[in-house]
């Protein structure tokens, strides 16, 4: 089934290029089934290479989705496109009444500040309690994950004394759980961050999924806050981690390589993707442990929380 997004959003031509399904507006409301409601809090700079990245991978699922994008109301991005935020983005204020199957938080270029420095943290952390009430199940990512765990589960940061950038490996530790369904032993995830979270507390309803092969957690399931983390970049575009490299030199950034990603480490070599198939199938499971279990009644959402094995 297809995914719903703004007719004129500019990521449509280039997912309709790809041959990803989409439904224009005119057409999805004439069929008779609830598409899943999911919304995108999109904190990247890169807007419209996000809502490409994660419509896309939204997209393979089978199940129709209807896609809300949105933006904080407490801080205006600066490398929006003019008017695209407008256009295409809901804040937080306007959809705080409404009910969603799922919430995406993507990451942000913040996560060397302390959080409470960030200037939208406290829009967040009233949209992370929001989602204990109006949403199913959030997919946190990256900086978003560390700012997810912080607030629900009071898990900390800490720098790294080098940017962790470039692909890592990384192994599946529990190969039974839904959202791992199908995942090769041990893949590859793109990596980009200067900071890793600390030690997570010994709690029954925090399960460790994947970790990288030196033991830094990467993919956790909160099943008591119904948030699943992701710490690393498994949205990425396969240049996507050439261009923050190429970024970062041009700012005159001390910036190394991305390990194990230019082959033979020569940048004037093409990437290929390593992992794409793991992103396309994790999100395809989790799109699906979502509608097992979200209600068929949207506004059901919040009322009655079951812990659902798995979950």
């Amino acid at each position: 089934m297809p995914i719903k997004i703004p007719d004129d959003l500019p990521a449509s031509t280039q997912l309709i290029n790809e041959g990803v399904a989409l439904i224009l507006e005119k057409k999805a409301i004439r069929q008779d089934i609830r598409p899943m409601q999911i919304a995108l809090l999109n904190l990247m700079p890169t807007k419209e290479a996000t809502e490409v990245q994660l419509a896309r991978l939204l997209g393979g699922s089978p199940l129709q989705i209807e896609l809300t994008l949105l933006t904080t109301g407490s801080y205006t991005a600066k490398n929006a496109p003019e008017g695209h935020l407008q256009k295409f983005y809901s804040t937080f204020a306007q959809v705080k009444d409404r009910k969603f199957d799922g919430l995406i938080i993507t990451g942000a270029p913040v996560e060397r500040m302390d959080f409470a420095a960030v200037d939208y943290w406290q829009e967040l952390t009233d949209i992370l309690a929001w989602t204990q009430t109006n949403v199913h199940s959030t997919f946190t990512i990256c900086w978003g994950a560390q700012a997810a765990i912080y607030h629900h589960r009071g898990v900390g940061k800490h720098e790294l004394s080098e940017k962790a950038f470039g692909l890592y490996r990384h192994r599946v530790l529990q190969k039974n759980h839904p959202l791992v369904r199908g995942f090769d032993d041990e893949f590859a995830i793109p990596v980009s961050r200067y900071t890793a979270v600390d030690a997570m507390p010994d709690d029954k309803d925090l399960s460790l999924l994947v970790e990288s092969v030196d033991g830094q957690p990467c993919l956790i399931n909160d099943r008591q806050y119904r948030t699943t983390y992701m710490f690393n970049h498994i949205e990425y575009d396969v240049d996507t981690l050439g261009l923050e490299y190429r970024r970062d030199q041009q700012a005159g950034l001390n910036t190394n390589k991305p390990k194990n990603y230019f082959p033979n480490d020569d940048i004037a070599q093409n990437p290929k993707s390593q992992w794409r198939s793991h992103a396309y199938l994790l999100f395809t499971n989790w799109i699906n442990l979502v509608y097992q279990s979200t209600p068929f009644d949207i506004n059901k959402i919040g009322k009655h929380w079951k812990k659902i094995k798995g979950r």
